[in-house]
């Protein structure tokens, strides 16, 4: 087969992907530069149709990092509207159950004082047009498809060939990907980025580290009645009916003008296959503690995501040759405090500064930035990861009553100096039991009024995907699905995927394995949880996938 000829452009930095750690890599290398009278050319990608279209977190945010990179932010019009007012935290011990916590025993590290309630797809809307000021080129709609990788040298990335029909052939409106090539790339692609995960693997970054560690968050933006809210507000909540084997917790923001974002996080841990995580978050609307609010509200969106939650244990290296690896691509959340954008842009603008210098030095790119790796352990996210390395390792060990309770001890007496080291080195798809050792669950039907189908839920995500294109969730061997994964697993993926996308379906006598890419909102869940890691997620077109206004 002849050789793809491709137009080539080159820049200074390439950055992929614009969430927080993205849009904060491409800001602050701009600051640097221009403050040094430096032209340099910065191009970020970005796979969604516009900058924060896949865009979905909580969101409470610690401003820190935001303050070092714009310390004017609020005469700029940044959108952090709602400061938090006033934190609660429930214990739910049944369906209609609960125990309110007293924020004594809350551990510190979820206290939010200081912090804001935001849509995070704003702010990065915002970020986006503050790089934009800055001389940063954005590509939106554009998806990183792979690294150039040339004698061991990250040299930038490929995008995605266009007009590419579903059996690989070349459509009338085919148009091959371009080659962005760099003296250095940034990968920012968020949790389980495709083309990070690769580069960890081909560069051993994770040599010596406990395997990563994700949960999966499902959420929903909500209107409610006027009297139910209260500006400010930030509820978090554990228990029922979640357990020790099947861990996570919820939350539920207020946010402006009588919205509140409500959501779930589940460990990707958990043991049971019959577990649907959707199906868990929809139940949960239904206690008291939650109902109150909702009850009469409309819901608005809906909206799913991966995230890495291992903390300092499972950090890879993030420097390899010719490139850096920033934020959630590498694991920088910090879920003690359920937050990672703070430590994910300052993780991109350590990056920034660190290539600025570089290339003032009259680098031409191309060596391995190793400056960074002491800048980063120099950075209060280090100290900030470092102090909380415990907390995921003790509830998946301990679950949620003793584990929290150590963490409680952990947090507020050692202030994260205990004398202990706890590691989990079992990785997320290894911790199943087989299909018949677990019990099944029961999900009630949802009402429509709190509590909704697969479907209708994709519907509000406003995901599409061109229709005729290859299928971006591929299969290492076509036949493990019914052939391994069905008779052990009862086949997870068809409840683990919050969108509908799998599915085992009969057709004369026989069952085969549908995959429905059309609905896949990018939650990743399917490459971190499949038992047999025969599902790897790769971008599909750019401009696909779900079309998030506000979350």
């Amino acid at each position: 087969m002849a050789e793809v000829e491709r137009d080539v452009m080159e820049y200074d930095v390439v950055i992929v992907g614009g969430g927080p750690a993205g849009l904060s890599t491409a800001c602050r290398i701009k600051q640097v530069a221009n403050e040094a009278g430096k032209d340099l050319e910065v191009c970020l990608l970005e796979k969604g149709s516009e900058i924060g279209a896949h865009i979905v977190s909580g969101a409470v945010f610690e401003p820190r990092a935001l303050n070092e990179l714009f310390p004017d932010w609020k005469d700029n019009g940044a959108p952090l509207n709602t400061a938090v007012k006033r934190d609660e935290f429930h214990f739910f011990t049944s369906e209609s159950k609960s125990v309110k916590m007293p924020n004594f025993f809350v551990p510190h590290t979820m206290h939010n004082d200081g912090n804001y309630v935001i849509s995070l797809g704003k702010l990065c809307r915002w970020l986006g047009e503050q790089a934009e000021a800055l001389g940063v080129e954005i590509f939106p709609g554009f998806a990183a498809q792979n690294a150039i990788v040339e004698d061991g040298v990250v040299k930038g990335v490929i995008t995605n060939d266009l007009g590419v029909a579903r059996d690989g052939s070349h459509k009338e409106d085919y148009y091959p990907g371009m080659e962005l090539r760099a003296k250095y790339t940034v990968f920012s692609e968020g949790c389980r980025g495709h083309i990070g995960k690769r580069l960890i693997n081909e560069f051993n970054l994770d040599e010596g580290v406990d395997p990563q560690h994700y949960g999966i968050g499902l959420k929903e933006v909500w209107e409610i009645e006027p009297e139910k809210f209260e500006e400010g507000l930030v509820v978090h909540g554990a228990g029922w009916p979640l357990n020790k084997d099947n861990p996570g917790g919820w939350f539920l923001y207020h946010m402006e003008d009588n919205k509140v974002s409500v959501g779930q996080i589940i460990d990707l841990s958990y043991k049971n296959p019959h577990l649907s995580p959707f199906h868990e978050f929809q139940r949960i609307k239904h206690h008291p503690v939650i109902k109150q609010y909702l009850e009469g509200g409309k819901r608005l969106s809906y909206g799913a995501r991966a995230l890495t939650k291992g903390g300092l244990n499972c950090l890879p290296k993030m420097t390899m040759p010719g490139a850096l690896i920033v934020g959630c691509d590498a694991g920088t959340l910090n879920f003690s405090k359920i937050k990672g954008n703070h430590t994910a842009m300052k993780s991109g603008m350590l990056a920034a500064e660190t290539i600025a210098e570089a290339l003032g030095n009259g680098s031409e790119g191309g060596e391995e930035l190793t400056a960074y790796t002491e800048k980063f352990k120099q950075s209060w996210v280090y100290e900030e990861l470092e102090r909380d390395s415990n907390f995921g390792p003790i509830l998946h060990k301990f679950g949620p009553i003793v584990g929290g309770g150590i963490n409680y001890m952990e947090q507020n007496w050692f202030r994260g100096k205990a004398p202990w080291s706890v590691h989990d080195t079992v990785p997320d798809y290894a911790t199943l039991k087989k299909a018949d050792e677990a019990p099944r669950i029961d999900y009630p039907k949802p009402d429509g009024k709190l509590s909704f189908d697969k479907l209708s839920s994709v519907y509000l995500s406003s995901t599409n995907h061109e229709e005729d294109q290859p299928v971006h969730l591929t299969l290492k061997d076509p036949a493990v699905p019914i052939e391994e994964n069905l008779p052990k697993y009862d086949e997870p993926a068809q409840r683990y995927c919050p969108a509908a996308v799998y599915e085992v379906v009969e057709e004369d006598g026989e069952q085969r394995f549908q995959i429905n890419a059309q609905n896949c909102v990018h939650c990743k869940t399917c490459d971190i949880k499949d038992p047999a890691q025969n599902i790897v997620w790769v971008a599909p077109q750019g401009g696909g996938g779900p079309n998030y206004s506000a979350m």
